[in-house]
């Protein structure tokens, strides 16, 4: 699939409505486009709105400086839109409409932001797989579970969009089609207004083309002072995934050249070796996952279970055989974990490592393995993952960039450099 990706970065395309180059109403209507020409292909939407023109006209008529003036957005069909329903890739869930905003779109349409729709979700953000494609290879999974959302900004159809987090659901799906992303700290902004499966877990993300655009929505989003500006950071510890997956060619290929680019970069780096720490929290994991999802899904799961997918019914058993005792040593060994973890990055280090273990799967019955996100989402950190890799056939690779709360702008900027060069790297043998 041709991408009609616009090489402009949003804050480029917001400069240009501040001089009057465009209008909103011209930089909306032209994503608008976009999506209708690809989607009958790409399927990465779940409902358009209805309400753009008079959304953007409203925008157009601000006289304030809003940073994502005119800028489209996609929301993964998890999160809360006012008039739009809120299905979360289920069958069992409402119909009705959302009386309110969720927090996060409140806070991006307050930016200038202009909702245009929500984009697909597999059920729950678990594994059933909702009709998206792979904007590079649509025979391919897009992964999941923010799907829609990381199709649409792969495809160049929105230059940002709305996902979330509980396993692998904005890692993978950014890795496969080859989009910037990040999984906001855990606690570091409102939840409300999402569907969730584990309050423990679940995170908000953010899907642009680059890391550049990344960082400007991250800073408009939280505000430039939620990150500590420090330049470069002391070292990067080079992750080769703790044997917790079979890594394809490809990825190991990337791997093998993460130290020399890092040197070339002016980071100090060395093999992380935490093994043992990574497996066992990776277990935990989905032990905290599982026990928490059969108690927050309990009424979908009691009421209306002939209705659920398979995957999801799999899950909610599981955790229903999981002990109060084995939950709560499981966040023990957590919280144990993240002082550790402290100590060795000491503030002023990252993280490198595969964001997926490999390109995109073929086929779109399966989404791909959350394997390599399940430790670091544990801990709740913030998770910066660099487009810019593909394989020899075209497929897009993901690197993940893993720091300490607080750090994110050590992530960014590694992350704007790293991909530069990733960029114009030989592409990688399948």
């Amino acid at each position: 699939m041709n991408a009609p990706v616009v090489d402009v970065s949003i804050e480029d395309q917001v400069r240009s409505v501040r001089t009057g180059s465009t209008t909103a109403t011209e930089l909306v209507s032209r994503a608008r486009t976009a999506i209708d020409a690809q989607e009958p292909v790409l399927q990465a939407w779940v409902q358009l709105s209805s309400t753009t023109a008079e959304d953007v006209a409203t925008i157009d008529a601000d006289r304030r400086d809003l940073p994502l003036r005119g800028i489209s957005v996609g929301v993964k069909d998890l999160i809360d839109v006012a008039g739009m329903p809120t299905r979360a890739g289920s069958p069992v869930t409402s119909a009705a409409a959302a009386v309110a905003d969720a927090p996060c779109v409140e806070r991006l349409r307050s930016l200038g932001a202009v909702v245009q729709g929500k984009t697909v979700t597999t059920e729950f953000g678990y594994f059933r797989p909702g009709p998206t494609r792979n904007p590079h290879a649509p025979e391919h999974t897009p992964g999941g579970s923010s799907s829609g959302s990381a199709a649409a900004v792969g495809a160049g159809t929105v230059p940002l969009a709305l996902g979330t987090q509980t396993a692998g659901s904005l890692t993978r799906p950014a890795s496969y089609c080859g989009t910037a992303g990040l999984v906001l700290a855990h606690g570091s902004t409102e939840m409300a207004g999402i569907v969730g499966l584990s309050d423990s877990l679940d995170s908000l993300g953010l899907l642009t083309r680059t890391v550049a655009d990344l960082r400007y929505v991250h800073d408009a989003f939280l505000g430039s002072a939620a990150a500590v500006q420090s330049g470069l950071p002391e070292c990067a510890f080079v992750w080769g995934g703790s044997y917790l997956g079979y890594l394809d060619p490809p990825m190991i290929a990337l791997l093998g050249r993460l130290p020399s680019v890092l040197a070339g970069l002016g980071l100090h780096s060395e093999m992380l070796d935490w093994d043992d720490h990574v497996q066992t929290l990776a277990e935990d994991h989905a032990t905290i996952m599982a026990f928490e999802a059969a108690r927050t899904r309990a009424r979908e799961f009691e009421r209306r279970r002939d209705g659920l997918s398979p995957q999801i019914r799999d899950l909610l058993q599981q955790g229903q055989t999981i002990s109060v005792s084995d939950h709560t040593a499981a966040l023990i060994r957590r919280d144990r974990s993240r002082e550790l973890l402290g100590e060795i990055l000491d503030g002023s280090s990252l993280i490198v490592g595969p964001a997926a273990t490999g390109p995109a799967p073929k086929g779109l019955s399966a989404t791909g393995s959350p394997i390599l996100s399940r430790a670091w989402q544990l801990l709740g950190l913030p998770v910066v993952i660099v487009p810019g890799a593909r394989t020899t056939a075209g497929l897009p690779l993901g690197i993940q960039l893993v720091g300490l709360p607080g750090r994110e702008d050590d992530l960014f900027e590694v992350g704007e450099r790293l991909e530069a060069i990733l960029r114009e790297s030989p592409p990688l043998d399948e």
